[in-house]
């Protein structure tokens, strides 16, 4: 077990994402199953390689969740950027982001000298993997979030687009139907009792059974182990596991018990999840009367902002509404 998982806290999903797909297979699988492009067919799988850290700089080294492939495409390499986005609400800022990861990859390319003076750049394919309950709404396009000017000025807006995997919103059926790693792990986060988890283990404990693959059992093994099933049974002590066998056979054991606990858990949480979406409605309803009669109609990023904060969030804007001389001004 990595010392990077083993030190992380219960719940980290950026750490056991990061581990997953730091994994060839899981790279191969979401190209293949999530990338609804002709390209794809077009690259060589076996010349995955992971971007060493040995010549990125210390502005991409520290945005530790992300993750950085090349696979080769015909004569040139694609570079796969993979930010890995578990957090509660959207950041609708996400396009500038990507933008500026992408940007800061290419410096570091030139200046490693993986790009020669004079030479192209290899294309990127910008990719954020989220996992948030609330549906992504902000927008792909860094152009976008650009102030549209007429005429020929509109030529310099700048234009780069990322690829959304949202898996919460794949269906269940879906992701069934599909013999891939990737969708094995969508369908393992969208569980609703130990039975789901273990039809799923009995797909992954199929395809990984050769011995190279004791690394990615592995990974599959402490996500489950450290992350999932403790935030499914809280209060129950998970055994150290060290194979998806024997968080089969445990699963088996406890299935009964664990099912009962399991929709109680989730009934508690969907009955407070709905009384909290209930109160954030109806203060986000009211926040934007108040912001009409003050400001005049909102625009889209307003609507965007106060459609995904929470009840306390949306307290605070409320209270800057008459000092603030601006709409700025009340979300800054």
């Amino acid at each position: 077990m990595s010392q990077e998982l083993k030190d992380s806290p219960l719940g980290d999903h950026d750490s056991s994402y990061k581990q997953l797909f730091s994994h060839s297979e899981m790279v191969r699988d979401l190209l293949q199953g999530f990338v609804e492009e002709a390209w794809v067919e077009q690259l060589d799988f076996s010349s995955l390689e992971k971007v060493s850290g040995s010549y990125i700089t210390d502005d991409l080294r520290d945005r530790e969740d992300d993750v950085i492939w090349r696979v080769w495409w015909g004569e040139e390499w694609l570079y796969l950027y993979v930010v890995i986005e578990f957090q509660s609400t959207v950041d609708w800022m996400m396009a500038v982001r990507m933008n500026a990861y992408v940007m800061l990859l290419y410096q570091d390319l030139v200046k490693s000298g993986q790009v020669k003076k004079g030479a192209l750049l290899p294309p990127v394919l910008p990719m954020v993997l989220y996992n948030g309950k609330p549906a992504w709404t902000a927008v792909t396009d860094v152009a976008d979030l650009i102030i549209s000017v007429p005429g020929s000025l509109n030529r310099f807006r700048p234009r780069m687009r990322y690829l959304l995997i949202d898996e919460v919103r794949y269906e269940d059926a879906v992701l069934a139907d599909m013999q891939n790693l990737v969708a094995a792990l969508f369908r393992l986060e969208k569980s609703q009792t130990p039975t789901d988890i273990r039809a799923v283990l009995k797909s992954l404990i199929t395809w990984l059974k050769a011995p190279e693959q004791l690394s990615l059992r592995r990974a599959f093994t402490v996500m489950l182990g450290r992350v999932l099933l403790p935030r499914r049974v809280p209060g129950q002590t998970i055994p150290e596991l060290n194979d998806l066998q024997e968080v089969d056979a445990m699963l088996a054991e406890t299935v009964q018990e664990w099912t009962k606990q399991w929709k109680a858990e989730g009934r508690a949480e969907g009955r407070n999840e709905g009384r909290a979406e209930g109160r954030a409605e109806e203060a986000g309803s009211m926040l934007s009367r108040l912001l009409q009669r003050r400001f005049g109609d909102l625009p889209h990023w307003a609507q965007e902002k106060i459609q995904n904060a929470n009840v306390k969030t949306l307290e605070q804007w409320s209270d800057r509404i008459f000092d603030a001389d601006s709409l700025e001004a009340v979300f800054k």
